[in-house]
């Protein structure tokens, strides 16, 4: 396969480290340590730099290219709309974004009809946490310490890595420990045991921390940063019955482990459970423009 920016000869890797030191700031790194790795183009699975050299892009990116670089379909979809229309404001109704929700609520369970779109994954679980606050009238949000939920106010201290710790603004969130049996917390010995462990973990947090007080419990349907933590059976559906038991919503994370990820549409359709509300980015259009949003149980929607 040959480069498809292989023309631009003019263009050299060392012109665009160049830039890039003098003019970019980086997430999540010393400024001074930043990657050297320059990406000037891509087709399918392969990147390469200017000089032509190809990489297999192994990290899909941000764990987002669903479906490979420079999908034709998706590109000429994404001419065709900026030719028409290249933004519009959200009080406005607009074809093409009805459309869109309408393919989304498609593939998640019944009685989810309506979505918020937002920029990304970390907007969306924002706007879920609002929404879950508004609508129990509670303030706490409760999420693993094995977790990764965004890199913004409420969305970073919600996640449970070492990253939320400078960043930790965000007003009632509480930590508890997920199921991981090969390092586990709870000195389990097999599946079984780790899930019923966890539960009783988590049960005890709720009950430590006034379940009156807790608006949601927010969880990746798997841990993707953390490692790709795959539940254990059962895990998910009891933390559906604790919720359902406090009246504490439900929502799951699917940024990084939606549309296709996992082989199904949503992770979740592969576990006995039902959120309230549903996150979702990345894979939603492989990352060609900014996308998210919220998929929103029609109940909750009712109340707005």
């Amino acid at each position: 396969m040959t480069d498809p920016g292989s023309d631009h000869t003019d263009v050299t890797d060392e012109l665009a480290r160049e830039l890039d030191r003098a003019h970019v700031f980086h997430s999540w790194s010393a400024q001074a340590q930043t990657s050297s790795l320059v990406i000037a183009s891509g087709r399918g699975c392969r990147v390469w730099d200017h000089a032509g050299v190809e990489y297999l892009d192994f990290s899909s990116q941000l764990v987002n290219v669903n479906i490979g670089h420079q999908h034709p379909a998706v590109v000429s979809a994404i001419r065709e709309q900026a030719e028409l229309l290249t933004t519009v404001a959200p009080a406005t109704v607009n074809l093409a974004r009805g459309e869109a929700a309408k393919r989304i609520v498609a593939r998640a369970p019944e009685g989810f009809r309506r979505v918020f779109f937002t920029n990304g994954g970390a907007d969306a679980n924002e706007n879920a946490i609002r929404l879950a606050r508004l609508t129990t009238g509670r303030d706490k949000i409760l999420s693993t310490y094995r977790s990764y939920h965004g890199n913004t106010g409420a969305a970073i201290v919600s996640t449970g890595d070492w990253r939320r710790v400078p960043n930790e603004f965000a007003r009632g969130h509480v930590h508890f420990f997920g199921p991981y049996l090969y390092r586990s917390e709870f000195w389990a010995r097999s599946q079984e045991e780790e899930c019923e462990r966890a539960l009783q973990h988590l049960r005890r947090v709720i009950e430590s921390e006034g379940p009156q007080t807790i608006a949601a419990v927010l969880l990746e349907t798997v841990p993707g940063t953390a490692g790709v933590l795959v539940p254990p059976p059962g895990y998910l559906a009891g933390v559906r019955e604790l919720c359902d038991r406090h009246g504490i919503l439900l929502i799951l994370d699917e940024v990084m482990a939606g549309f296709g990820r996992t082989g199904r549409w949503f992770a979740f359709d592969g576990y006995e459970v039902r959120p309230d509300l549903i996150t979702f980015a990345k894979g939603v259009n492989s990352g060609y423009v900014p996308a998210g949003g919220v998929i929103i149980d029609e109940p909750i929607a009712a109340g707005f």
